[in-house]
């Protein structure tokens, strides 16, 4: 995940443990890929033989994928970015304040994948959707609206965080859902 901080002690993300990235990044590399892992704050061990770059913030992973990109030929976005960001950091840990709670204002952070693969020199990219309902019918709007030849969808609640996962590739031959399996087993599929 990415992590956009509030203030010194408070921040917007998500409830993603990143155990599907790093079992990609795993899998990837034990298939006899060079892999570059590109990382938010997680507890996991980085694995070993993978290039790990750790980022903090989605402008910081965006701005690290780009300087990695060339030479790819292939780019799996699996991190559960957060999409939005506090327009303003307060440098010192908000207080409460007995005349009201403060407001905070939200800024769209970049699309990384939409990015990469809107470029003309982009590689073969995959997505993943995340989604808490229409699972099918939102994945696969993400996956043509940002072109992309496969992305990789999910129900939010039961994936994220967990060590196992429940996915459905889409690609344009259609549907091809897959039973529920450890992470480290649905990324070898």
């Amino acid at each position: 995940p990415t992590f956009e901080p509030i203030d010194p002690v408070r921040g917007i993300t998500n409830i993603s443990s990143g155990k599907m990235g790093y079992a990609l990044a795993r899998a990837c590399r034990d298939a006899g890929a060079e892999v570059t892992l590109v990382s938010g704050p997680t507890a996991l061990t980085e694995p070993v033989g993978v290039h790990t770059l750790a980022v903090r913030q989605a402008r910081e992973m965006l701005a690290a994928v780009e300087q990695s990109l060339a030479g790819q030929d292939v780019f799996i976005s699996v991190a559960a970015v957060a999409d939005y960001r506090p327009a303003e950091y307060h440098e010192h840990k908000i207080k409460k304040q007995h005349e009201g709670v403060p407001t905070l204002s939200l800024l769209e952070n970049p699309d990384i994948l939409a990015t990469i693969a809107a470029r003309p020199d982009a590689p073969f990219c995959v997505g993943f959707a995340a989604e808490s309902r229409n699972v099918l019918e939102f994945a696969e709007a993400k996956r043509q609206r940002k072109k992309l030849p496969l992305l990789v969808a999910n129900l939010a609640q039961t994936a994220m965080g967990a060590d196992d996962n429940e996915i459905v590739l889409l690609d344009d031959a259609g549907q091809h859902p897959m039973p529920r399996m450890e992470k480290s087993e649905v990324a070898w599929a």
